[in-house]
């Protein structure tokens, strides 16, 4: 699928997907980077830490659209789902689910 490009002057453009999904995240990282770029001596480490920031973010949909399923989250993402529990660990991701014990309702007025 392809799509036209906005500004027209007289030739047919089209704009790839995929290359219009780059340029709208190039801009969004410049703005990321600005706010993590350190000014100090040394080495940076803005490599990795945009790495992680984009990868927890990977997490937290891919958990949000399978409804806190790990198994299934990890499938969407491509991975196996012990990579997944362990990473989710690293990223200090939490996705309980919201259950109600039974009974616990009559233990509180105990």
């Amino acid at each position: 699928m392809n799509f036209k490009n906005p500004i027209d002057d007289g030739y047919a453009k089209e704009i790839k997907p995929s290359s219009a999904v780059d340029d709208v995240i190039e801009k969004k990282l410049e703005d990321i980077v600005t706010v993590l770029c350190s000014t100090g001596p040394g080495k940076s480490n803005l490599y990795e830490e945009v790495l992680s920031i984009i990868e927890r973010c990977l997490f937290k949909i891919a958990l949000k659209r399978s409804n806190n399923v790990k198994s299934t989250a990890a499938a969407y993402l491509g991975i196996h789902r012990n990579t997944f529990q362990k990473k989710m660990i690293k990223f200090g991701i939490n996705c309980e689910k919201n259950k109600k014990s039974k009974g616990s309702d009559n233990k509180s007025s105990r």
